[in-house]
């Protein structure tokens, strides 16, 4: 039961999330709204009993993606200046 209470909560958490990445004008907010997404998902791949999957979500799409994420708008911004 309390399990899933937590994944509804983190579920509707992802959604908000996510609207926030699409909608912001800000790409730092976008990046790091997307990267929590990631970092819910691989909770949630958690409570699911699916700790492979979690492990790999945690990783590589909240971890990597955003590094490399940031790594990108920052050559942008030095490029620009």
């Amino acid at each position: 039961m309390i399990y899933t209470i937590i994944a509804i909560f983190l579920s509707v958490t992802i959604l908000i999330m996510a609207i926030t990445a699409i909608y912001s004008k800000s790409l730092v907010v976008a990046v790091i709204s997307a990267g929590a997404v990631g970092l819910f998902a691989s909770v949630v791949y958690l409570l699911l009993a699916a700790p492979d999957v979690a492990m790999t979500e945690a990783a590589i799409g909240s971890g990597l993606s955003t590094i490399i994420f940031f790594y990108v708008i920052n050559k942008i911004r030095q490029n620009n200046a």
